[in-house]
């Protein structure tokens, strides 16, 4: 097996895959430090699908995963197929739930699926004047991929229209040459996982990511500071709701269009009293979601894969363990603006040592022996517990016992489940 990607997500995704008897040899292209220990890491460069497929083919390779969106949404799934090499995740066509917000808004309007009030743009003048008929706070979102740069909470007019502004002079590249505008959601959001074969969907698991930088949820949004499943918030009922209302509906409504969807179903959701909304799809497990869900899968994951992409998951079922999971990333200060990249990491062995502890690597590089930071995102610091204060108290015991003085991280990861946690008692 050949697994696409280089970050935290396809190191946990790594280590979950390597576990499976059903794992001969696995690959990975083009990895990190973290990774080397579970799989091959080969210099392939993913955006080049004929360097891929000639990769595949030189190697025999039976089946390849796919991590990130961008390949997903270039269409690394469909090139792969027609060598007939099987693949996990979405083609081209059905990529477009995560390529285009437009695309996504437009097919839950058409199904009665619950979102937020929108309307799409070309142009500054006419968002602008939808802005100020609708007031502030106001949503405004790039349509395509924008490395989670793409959305923007405008709490004023004068924000939301340098944020048109932005996105019209190519702030975000051909990301924002579409603009979605939408009705600001109050409530608590949580994350929500579908595995899916095109015609049924299996429920994975729910998480809720931190997205904001500092502690309090203070500071600009980034890719994800850390996470915890399951979400409290994401009652059984409300578990059901979501699969009725808002995953099996997208499911068939793809399918009805000739782009049936294979592979992760990722629904962003915003809860509020009247139930969940859809904020956006993206078409991959989360990072740091994949983290806090591979550590709770008590299944061996690779059938699962297979099954999705042979459209067998008819009477397939996951089993998960009750544990709570939790993840802190360690991020390079300066994270998510300019950061440094190659300072050194040392005691990780140490931290791993932790009971109920796995260490994944999100951006890291082997030289010399030693481990150094190569990006943003530098590491996930991952527990398990029977509470997410008991997660939450070993993950940061494992923090404590790195030593990286150029990382940094949030200390409040799970505040919303502990505080809910110690109401309960």
């Amino acid at each position: 097996m050949l697994l696409l990607g280089s970050g935290g997500r396809e190191h946990a995704l790594a280590w979950k895959m390597a576990a499976s008897p059903l794992t001969e040899r696995l690959w990975c292209a083009p990895g990190n430090a973290g990774i080397a220990a579970e799989a091959e890491l080969v210099p392939v460069d993913i955006t080049d699908h004929p360097a891929v497929i000639a990769f595949c083919q030189a190697q025999g390779v039976d089946f390849v995963v796919v991590g990130p969106e961008a390949p997903l949404v270039a269409g690394i799934v469909d090139d792969l197929e027609a060598a007939d090499i099987k693949t996990f995740g979405p083609t081209k066509a059905a990529a477009r739930l995560e390529g285009s917000k437009g695309f996504t808004k437009d097919l839950a309007r058409a199904n009665n699926i619950p979102t937020a009030a929108y309307e799409r743009f070309h142009a500054a003048p006419p968002a602008k004047a939808y802005v100020r008929a609708q007031g502030a706070p106001i949503v405004i979102k790039a349509d395509g991929l924008a490395a989670g740069k793409g959305v923007i909470i405008a709490q004023t007019i004068a924000e939301a229209d340098a944020a048109v502004d932005m996105m019209f002079a190519g702030g975000l590249g051909t990301a924002g040459a579409e603009v979605v505008i939408e009705e600001f959601l109050q409530g608590e959001e949580a994350s929500f996982f579908a595995l899916c074969d095109g015609k049924t969907a299996v429920p994975l698991a729910s998480a809720q990511d931190h997205k904001r930088v500092l502690d309090g949820d203070l500071g600009p949004n980034t890719g994800g500071m850390g996470a915890y499943s399951p979400a409290p918030v994401m009652t059984p009922a409300l578990e059901r709701r979501t699969m009725d209302e808002i995953v099996l509906p997208t499911v068939r409504a793809m399918a009805a269009m000739g782009a049936p969807f294979t592979g992760i179903l990722y629904a962003g959701l915003m809860i509020d009293a009247a139930g969940p909304k859809l904020i956006e799809y993206n078409v991959r497990l989360g990072d740091p979601e994949c983290q806090v869900l591979m550590p709770r899968l008590m299944s061996d994951l690779v059938p699962a894969l297979v099954a999705a992409r042979d459209g067998v998951l008819k009477n397939f079922d996951l089993r998960w363990y009750d544990e709570r999971a939790l993840a802190v990333v360690m991020a390079a200060k300066g994270y998510p603006g300019n950061y440094a990249k190659g300072s050194v990491i040392e005691g990780l062995a140490e931290a791993a040592q932790i009971e109920d502890v796995e260490i994944f690597h999100a951006g890291t590089r082997a030289e010399g022996g030693r481990i150094l930071s190569n990006g943003g995102r530098v590491l996930n610091v991952c527990a398990l517990g029977p509470s997410v204060k008991d997660a939450q108290a070993r993950a940061y015991a494992a923090v404590d016992r790195i030593r990286w003085p150029d990382g940094f991280c949030r200390r409040d990861i799970g505040w919303r489940a502990i505080a809910r946690e110690t109401q309960a008692r």
